[in-house]
C-alpha cells in the first residue's frame, strides 16, 4: 500500500507541475462571466477603472473561453459511499468486500467554459462537462470515450443592482449547493447538500445540481443583503390531464462584512477579503419541502493566515399526500442534514489543512414514505439503513491559487447494514486542479 501511494503521489505531482507551466490569464477577461471562479482574487481597482473606460467607449460584444479540470488518484475501500439501498446488505452485495481496497486514476471533471457580453446589461454563460468520469467503470468496464454534456446555459440581464438569470443553472437553498467547482475547500462537494437534485433519476430530476428555469437576484443595504428567488421545472410528473407543479427555490443572505457578488459562491477565499454571511433558504415542489440555514466565515486569523468555516442545517420532507398531482411520497423521506467544514490557510506556505463533517439522519414519516420492496422493513429499520455519517480531512496546496493546486484527503463513510452493524469505509484522494481563462 505504501509503495502504491508513493508512486501515485509522484505521478500526480509530475502531471500537476507540467500543467502549471502553461497556465495563463487573459488580462482583458472578466472573471465574473465565469461562474466557477471567485472574483475576490482579482484587482478591484483595475476592474473599476476598466468599467469606467467601457462606459466611455461604444459597446462591443465580447466572448472568452476557459477550462477547469479535476483529476485524481484514489485508494478506496470497497463499499465506500451510498450503499445499494435499504433492502440489501452492504456486505452481501457482489464485489462489495469491505475488507478489500481498490486503486484508480480518474479524470473527474473536464469542463469547457464560454462566457460573453451581449450588451451593456446582458451576458451569457455556457459550460460543458463529462456525464461520467473517465476511468474504471463497474466490473471489467473502463470509460475511455465520454461525450460531453451541457452543464450550464444561462442568460443574465442586469437592472441596476438586480438581475434575472434564465436557463440551466445551479439550484439550491443552501450555500454549498451553490458553490463553484474551482473554489471548493474540501476535495469535492458534499454528499447530502443537494442529493435529490444530482442526476436525472434523482427525485428532482436534476443535472449535477442544475435545473432549468428563471432566477432573480438582487442586493440591498449597500450590497450586504442578498436575495434569490427562482422558478424551475423540477420533477416532471405531469400526465395528459395534469401538469407538474413548478419548483420554487429562494434564499436570503446577509453579509456582515464584505459583500459577495459572485453568482456561484466560493468555498474558501484564500485570505482575500473578509466574509461573514448568514442565510436562510427554502426549496419546494408539490409535496416536497426543504428549509435550511447556513453560515459562512472567511476572515484573517492571526498573522499566519485566515480561517474558513462553512456550516449548514436542513430539514427535508417529501410529504405523505399520495393524491397530489406532484407527489414525492416514496421518493424523499423526512430527514435532516448537518454539514461543517473548517480550514486554515497559511498565506506564506500556501498550505491549507481542513476537516469536514456531514450527517444525514433519516426519520421517515410512516410506511407511506418507504417505497417499493423496502416496505417489508419497519420504519426504524429503514431510517437506520439510510442514515449515514461522513468524516474527512485533508491538506490543500494552493501554489498557484485557484488556477493550479493539489489536494490530499482521507474520508470515511459510516452506515448501518442489514445485520444491524455499523460499517465504516475509507477513501484516499490525491487530486489536482487547473483552471485557465
Amino acid at each position: 500500500m505504501k509503495k502504491t501511494i508513493n508512486n501515485t503521489l509522484w505521478c500526480l505531482l509530475f502531471v500537476q507541475f507540467s500543467y502549471a507551466q502553461i497556465v495563463s490569464i487573459n488580462k482583458n477577461a472578466d472573471p465574473a462571466l465565469f461562474r466557477e471562479v471567485p472574483t475576490l482574487k482579482f484587482n478591484k481597482k483595475k476592474a473599476a477603472k476598466k468599467a469606467v473606460s467601457q462606459e466611455e467607449e461604444p459597446f462591443k460584444p465580447s466572448i472568452q473561453v476557459g477550462s477547469i479540470v479535476h483529476m485524481y488518484a484514489s485508494y478506496q475501500q470497497n463499499g465506500f459511499g451510498p450503499g445499494p439501498g435499504a433492502g440489501a446488505s452492504r456486505e452481501d452485495t457482489p464485489g462489495n468486500d469491505p475488507d478489500s481496497w481498490s486503486k484508480d486514476f480518474t479524470l473527474y471533471r473536464a469542463r469547457v467554459l464560454v462566457g460573453g457580453k451581449l450588451s451593456k446589461n446582458g451576458s451569457f454563460f455556457l459550460e460543458t462537462d463529462l456525464p461520467t468520469a473517465v476511468g474504471r467503470g463497474s466490473g471489467t468496464n473502463k470509460n475511455v470515450k465520454v461525450s460531453p454534456i451541457i452543464l450550464d446555459a444561462q442568460y443574465e440581464h442586469k437592472f441596476g443592482n438586480h438581475m434575472a438569470i434564465a436557463g440551466l443553472q445551479l439550484v439550491s437553498h443552501n450555500r454549498n449547493g451553490l458553490q463553484g467547482a474551482a473554489g471548493l475547500l474540501a476535495n469535492d462537494f458534499t454528499f447530502f447538500q443537494y442529493p435529490n437534485n444530482l442526476f436525472s433519476d434523482s427525485p428532482l430530476q436534476g443535472n449535477f445540481g442544475r435545473d432549468l428555469g428563471v432566477n432573480t437576484r438582487g442586493f440591498f443595504l449597500d450590497d450586504k443583503l442578498e436575495y434569490r428567488f427562482g422558478m424551475f421545472t423540477g420533477r416532471n410528473t405531469g400526465t395528459k390531464n395534469s401538469d407538474s407543479a413548478l419548483r420554487y427555490v429562494g434564499r436570503v443572505a446577509y453579509n456582515f462584512l464584505d459583500a459577495e457578488k459572485d453568482y456561484y459562491y466560493a468555498g474558501t477565499k484564500l485570505g482575500a477579503g473578509k466574509t461573514a454571511a448568514l442565510a436562510l433558504g427554502f426549496d419546494a415542489q408539490g409535496t416536497y419541502t426543504a428549509i435550511g440555514a447556513d453560515f459562512f466565515l472567511d476572515v484573517p486569523l492571526g498573522e499566519a493566515g485566515s480561517i474558513t468555516v462553512n456550516s449548514a442545517f436542513s430539514f427535508l420532507d417529501g410529504g405523505t399526500d399520495t393524491n397530489s398531482g406532484t407527489s414525492f411520497v416514496g421518493l424523499i423521506p423526512r430527514s435532516t442534514t448537518q454539514f461543517l467544514e473548517l480550514g486554515y490557510y497559511f498565506k506564506k506556505s500556501k498550505l491549507q489543512p481542513w476537516i469536514r463533517y456531514e450527517k444525514n439522519n433519516v426519520n421517515a414519516d410512516g410506511l407511506v414514505q418507504i417505497a417499493g420492496d423496502d416496505r417489508v422493513n419497519t420504519v426504524n429499520a429503514f431510517d437506520d439503513l439510510n442514515s449515514a455519517t461522513v468524516l474527512g480531512g485533508g491538506l490543500n496546496y494552493w501554489f498557484a491559487g485557484y488556477n493550479t493546486n493539489i489536494r490530499l484527503s482521507y474520508t470515511t463513510w459510516t452506515q448501518e447494514n442489514t445485520a444491524g452493524k455499523s460499517q465504516t469505509q475509507g477513501q484516499i484522494w490525491l487530486q489536482t486542479q487547473f483552471f485557465i481563462f
